[in-house]
């Protein structure tokens, strides 16, 4: 095996030397991820000081909860790794040093939500009496995004004991190109530990996604060590505003999805009056008011009180409200979106329980035209909290005409779809799952990033209803043993393509591959368990080896 090493890195050393980046610049030394709008570059080096400060001179954001603070702080982590900082400084040139960075934000408000200025400038000069970095960003999640961007900039160097920062000066302009980019984790089929959930948050930073889509309500929720009480998967121990705190200074954004009614059959465990028949428990009862009664109280925030803080089981036994902490669902979920699911929906359940299909005949509705009411009513319910809705594809696929339209259409079953809800004047979400589901490990990295999320699609108007994307993770297969090395590194390749300008992307993946290796290489030295690039997803090396080969 030993013998072999050599000539494999020979060869990858000669494809390094000959991948030239698509939009012309040679990115030889040029280790960001994803690749910023603009950049330009020296050849010198700097070091970061030892008291390397944090300067907010300028700027008009108080930083009042420590946002800023703690991002700054953050960086120092990832940029040091707990390696010893031990040069002897007082004989080295202090013009080699790099004192701080001095941030300037525009805006005073710290609210996150979908649309949020992401924007920044970064400048690292050559040489200063002392020299600063500068990041300037209209918010304060666009600042963070420029320390994440700085932090790829940094490594320490084992023979100086220095954290070295080379190829300076800097000039990085930056901003992205969509503002929806998401991961969707399945919190509902295994348990994750909240630690764990936590740890994909920082990790999603890392590759600038911000926005983290939490399914809730799946039949298999009864795997869940906390599901025993709830309609929704979450509960105080598991999902909670500490949660949507911690996302909310990272910069990600929390979304719920409510799959009604085709995904929600754990919700029969608290309320077994809401499923069809005990041997037929999905979709939900679309003949039982009661049914919107609870996604109503969800949303409002009233039942999910009780769901939170004092159980299901003892809400449906006395059949009353109880007076217990309240915790206003939209002050968990922040996020201006609810996504309602709609997908998946066999209405041959409803129409095989005498009950339902009476009620069917009664109002005139055969499994379809149901199914087109449940979602519809739902989506009003959603609309009367302020929410804007996002439904899966077969709602657009079956009653495109019905849908309000302040609906996004979330794409899964395969390509040309954005192409059909934007020409109906719709906003759409691309997650095809030929390309961008996880837990597919048979796709590799390379087509994650060739999906092209607007392809056939060249009106402007048409382009910029296109949102996003959204990288998904169905947890059939995955708990906290494996989590991590199924997203990383291909939700990256994924983050570039909703991140670089269309004409900064390569147009063959070929030419991002190394480095793309150094930024899984980087994710494991900050402690996630990103897989190797050749291969599957989920895969394990093949040999002894460096992190850059494999």
């Amino acid at each position: 095996m030993g013998k072999n090493l050599v000539p494999i890195y020979l060869l990858l050393l000669l494809i390094e030397v000959s991948l030239v980046f698509a939009g012309g610049h040679n990115i030889q030394q040029v280790n960001i991820w994803p690749m910023p709008k603009y950049f330009s570059n020296g050849n010198k080096v700097l070091y970061l000081s030892n008291d390397f400060e944090l300067r907010t001179d300028r700027s008009k954001y108080g930083d009042k909860i420590g946002i800023l603070k703690d991002g700054f702080l953050r960086f120092k982590d990832i940029v040091t790794l707990n390696h010893v900082i031990d040069a002897n400084f007082s004989r080295l040139d202090q013009s080699t040093f790099l004192k701080g960075i001095n941030v300037v934000i525009q805006s005073p408000n710290d609210e996150l939500q979908h649309g949020v200025d992401e924007s920044y400038n970064l400048t690292i000069p050559a040489s200063g009496k002392p020299a600063y970095a500068h990041i300037e960003a209209n918010s304060v999640y666009g600042a963070l995004h420029g320390l994440q961007t700085f932090s790829q900039l940094c490594a320490y160097n084992f023979k100086t004991r220095l954290v070295e920062l080379s190829m300076v000066p800097w000039t990085i302009f930056d901003q992205p190109r969509f503002p929806y980019r998401g991961l969707l984790i399945d919190t509902s089929r295994h348990y994750l530990p909240l630690p764990v959930i936590k740890k994909v948050i920082d990790s999603m930073t890392y590759a600038k996604l911000v926005t983290i889509v939490l399914l809730s309500s799946s039949i298999e929720c009864a795997a869940l060590a906390h599901c025993r009480f709830a309609v929704f998967s979450f509960r105080d121990s598991f999902i909670s505003k500490a949660l949507g705190r911690y996302a909310q200074r990272r910069g990600v954004n929390v979304l719920a999805e409510i799959d009604v009614p085709g995904h929600a059959g754990s919700w029969g465990k608290g309320y077994p009056s809401l499923l069809p028949s005990a041997g037929c428990r999905e979709p939900l009862d679309v003949s039982n008011e009661f049914t919107f009664q609870v996604i109503d109280g969800i949303l409002s925030g009233a039942l999910w009180s009780i769901i939170l803080h004092c159980g299901l089981r003892s809400f449906h036994i006395n059949n009353s409200i109880i007076a217990c902490n309240v915790t206003d669902f939209s002050k968990i979920f922040k996020y201006r979106f609810v996504h309602l699911g709609g997908d998946e929906v066999d209405t041959g359940c409803w129409e095989s329980t005498n009950r339902v299909s009476k009620w069917l005949h009664s109002h005139k509705m055969m499994g379809p035209q149901a199914y087109q009411y449940f979602v519809l009513r739902a989506q009003k319910i959603a609309l009367s909290h302020g929410y804007e809705i996002i439904n899966w594809e077969e709602t657009f696929n079956k009653f495109g005409d019905k849908l309000d339209r302040k609906t996004v259409v979330h794409n899964w079953l395969g390509g040309g779809v954005a192409e059909k809800v934007t020409a109906a004047g719709l906003r759409c979400i691309v997650s095809n799952q030929d390309k961008w589901y996880l837990d597919h490990v048979d796709t590799t990295w390379d087509e994650f990033y060739m999906n092209e999320p607007l392809t056939n699609i060249t009106n402007p108007k048409q382009q910029n209803l296109v949102i996003g994307g959204e990288v998904c993770m169905w947890g059939e297969h995955i708990d906290a043993s494996d989590i991590e090395q199924t997203i990383w590194p291909r939700a990256a390749a994924a983050a570039e393509r909703l991140w670089t300008p269309l004409d900064k992307l390569a147009r063959n993946p070929r030419h991002v591959t190394r480095r793309l290796a150094r930024f899984r290489c980087l994710l494991n030295q900050r402690g996630v368990a990103a897989a190797p690039l050749f291969g599957p997803g989920r895969i394990a090396p093949e040999e002894p080896g460096s992190c850059y080969g494999q």
